[in-house]
């Protein structure tokens, strides 16, 4: 017999209907209102009392963010920057986090520490150092200057996450495959992260949404208007003396599609990688 869901009191029940509207406000409705923002006109969006709804679906916005300025340009930018800094994080944080939670390395808990201290540097304190870096290095205005640093600062919350979901797998199914004749590098590859797929989507969404949205590098690193990214794209559009914000709110839609289209995929495994992230490692 199938164990029954306790009932609620009228006192949870008010407080969870309280805590779903709080998330539809906080969560949702800045996202509706930039999407209306969006297809509104000037004179609409400065009409008072506010008139929350557009009086016809005015999509010349979203033309205009393209015509205006290199958008599509610096969407490519930003999607090539973004997918290659998390696949180098992600080759980097595996075999790491692996060691980390397979290995007997003295210090570990030290290790794991020093981790979660680099993942709390604030990345203005680093501009200046990796802006010297990156110009000693003649990577300025090129692709490498953003996923080299998105990659370096993405590591600790990948490695911590893949800690989690690999201390989670049993040691018995990589000692059988060693005893087949497969390597320590060849039962990671062909054991833990098969078995780890929603704990890998979990740490590149992560890696990946980061690298989307970093502004203060893509604007310091990459001044030519052919290397900007979506982030920084986004505000040039604003003038001296003017903010066209039905204008920008097209470019901010515009950009938010891609993490849109990668939560909705990759919900399930997203959603198994952060309950399995409270595993203690």
């Amino acid at each position: 017999m199938e164990d029954t869901p306790p009932r609620l009191s009228p006192l949870e029940r008010v407080g969870r209907w309280l805590g779903l509207t709080a998330l539809i406000l906080g969560g949702f409705f800045p996202f509706l209102w930039m999407v209306l923002t969006s297809i509104k006109t000037e004179g609409e969006l400065q009409k008072f009392p506010v008139q929350y709804l557009p009086g016809t679906l005015n999509f010349a916005n979203y033309a205009q963010v393209f015509t205006e300025q290199p958008f599509a340009r610096f969407f490519f930018n930003s999607l090539t920057v973004s997918l290659l800094s998390t696949v180098l994080a992600i080759v980097v944080a595996a075999p790491a986090a692996y060691a980390l939670s397979r290995l007997n390395i003295r210090g570990r808990g030290v290790l794991l520490t020093v981790v979660v201290a680099f993942s709390m540097f604030p990345v203005v304190s680093l501009l200046v150092p990796l802006f010297r870096l990156m110009r000693g290095a003649s990577l300025l205005n090129s692709y490498p200057a953003l996923i080299l640093p998105y990659a370096a600062l993405s590591l600790p919350v990948a490695i911590l996450t893949l800690v989690a979901f690999f201390s989670s797998i049993p040691r018995d199914l990589e000692a059988a495959a060693m005893v087949d004749g497969s390597s320590r590098l060849g039962a990671l590859t062909r054991v833990v992260l098969p078995l780890s797929a929603p704990g890998v989507v979990t740490a590149a969404l992560l890696v990946f949404v980061n690298s989307w949205n970093e502004f203060l590098l893509a604007l310091s690193f990459n001044t030519r208007l052919s290397m900007r990214t979506v982030s920084v794209g986004v505000t040039l559009y604003q003038g001296e003396f003017a903010f066209p914000w039905p204008l920008i709110a097209a470019a901010v839609v515009i950009a938010t599609v891609p993490i849109v289209i990668l939560i909705a995929v990759f919900q399930k495994r997203f959603v198994a990688g952060l309950t399995a992230g409270g595993v203690k490692a």
